[in-house]
């Protein structure tokens, strides 16, 4: 089984309407029999098209291919709750997000937000910094393609006590890397009362390389992952989650001038992190987190000096997995079924009050607010290299609100709890419309 990024040019709707619908029969009709998208961006948009980029999984048996939901697959939802206010906050992966776009560095936002919402539905790569998951404690920690299916009405999720996490890791060549692996995973035992289902050594080990695309995001390949099903498929019933530990091949120069640069490079490692994680959570329907294995002594040796804050926290870490293991230990349960996805107690897209995303990401958790009608709220200060106009697309009136920073994103969501329209905040105050309507016979 391997997965690959691949990229097309789609021809834009009239008006940028029903673009799920239009993307999905496009995609659809440019893959072969048996491939499967996981992950899915529109890295440029003009009147004219969508330039988009999408991993894809291939291999699959055709059966296994043919159950599986489309991630373009949207069911529209019938109602908002309102009883409670709850964000979804997504940096994605791999774009260069000067806010979230290294180490966890996303997760001074994070705790700021969820000040202002009573559950903060994020993902790993807001909040996971290697050694380090400063997460809110009102905050569930969802793989990102989960995310998009429980937006897309497709998926629900399910608080829970503890996970059981099943830890697979490469049978690494260099045994001290693998037993520092495993030692992490005592600690966690140790310390926070981790569940550790079993550590499970990969050999031979999982194949996984770093790559940029044409638009410069991370991706990238991965071939084996038929290994780690058969360890998932060995251990069924006996998990609630997967952590997944392996090394992703990068030119040992990239490597060292990632970390002394000044923060400006993108991370190469996140990308194809993503593409791993979203095939297994589709394919499984189990909250799914990866970290990177040290490669060689060289990489654990090399003198890094000072490096930019951003990047410290991966600068300072051996083994980069207790993050994702805190992560998991509590995340939260998919729930398909469409017969238990309306049961009391699961979130649902009808109890997403927002949506956090840095300005200029079109990807499926956007299309999907789109067209349900949750409000988005789209920093700009969080630059990245992404080149679409959200503006341009067809939202509701007082739908997309666009602010400088996090600081205003906070007072949107305060004000949208509140049952306010945020511009009544705003002078001057826009005349009040008044539309004269001739109903004479």
């Amino acid at each position: 089984m391997k997965m690959i990024e691949q990229r097309m040019t789609i021809p834009a709707s009239p008006g940028h309407q029903n673009l799920c619908a239009q993307i999905q029969k496009a995609v659809k009709s440019h893959l072969d029999d048996g491939t499967v998208p996981v992950r899915f961006a529109i890295t440029c948009m003009d009147e004219a098209g969508y330039e988009c980029e999408f991993g894809t999984l291939d291999g699959l048996d055709s059966g296994v291919a043919k159950d599986l939901s489309s991630i373009f697959r949207l069911v529209p939802r019938k109602f908002e709750r309102t009883d409670a206010f709850n964000a979804v906050f997504l940096v994605p992966t791999g774009i260069g997000a000067e806010i979230g776009g290294h180490a966890g560095d996303a997760t001074p936002a994070a705790r700021v937000l969820a000040e202002a919402c009573d559950v903060l539905i994020t993902h790993p790569n807001v909040v996971n910094a290697s050694d380090l998951n400063e997460m809110p404690e009102n905050a569930l920690y969802v793989e990102g393609s989960s995310i998009t299916r429980m937006m897309m009405g497709t998926a629900a999720l399910q608080r829970v006590r503890a996970n059981r996490v099943l830890v697979i890791i490469d049978a690494h060549e260099i045994e001290m890397f693998a037993n520092d692996t495993v030692n992490a995973v005592s600690a966690a035992r140790a310390t926070y009362g981790f569940d550790c289902a079993g550590v499970v050594k990969l050999a031979p080990p999982l194949r996984m390389a770093a790559e940029f695309t044409a638009s410069g995001r991370a991706a990238g390949e991965i071939n084996g992952l038929e290994r780690i099903r058969a360890v998932i498929d060995e251990n069924h019933g006996a998990f609630d989650a997967v952590a997944i530990a392996s090394v992703i091949d990068l030119n040992d120069e990239i490597h060292e001038a990632y970390f002394q640069g000044d923060g400006e490079m993108i991370n190469p490692w996140g990308g194809v992190e993503a593409m791993l994680t979203h095939a297994v959570s589709l394919l499984y329907d189990v909250p799914t987190a990866h970290s990177p294995m040290l490669e060689n002594h060289k990489v654990a040796n090399f003198d890094l000096g000072l490096v930019e804050p951003r990047l410290a926290a991966e600068a300072v870490s051996l083994t980069f997995i207790q993050c994702m293991l805190k992560g998991l230990h509590r995340s939260p349960r998919i729930i398909t079924d469409p017969k238990v996805m309306g049961m009391a107690g699961l979130l649902t897209v009808a109890d997403v009050s927002c949506l956090v995303i840095p300005d200029k990401c079109l990807g499926l958790p956007t299309l999907a607010a789109l067209e349900q009608g949750i409000p988005i709220i789209a920093v700009r200060e969080n630059n990245n290299l992404m080149q679409n106009d959200l503006s341009a697309l067809p939202w509701a009136p007082g739908q997309l609100h666009m602010v400088e920073n996090y600081w205003e994103a906070v007072g949107v969501m305060t004000a949208l709890k509140a049952g306010i329209a945020p511009n009544s905040l705003r002078r001057p105050l826009a005349a009040t419309r008044v539309e004269e309507k001739n109903m004479a016979p």
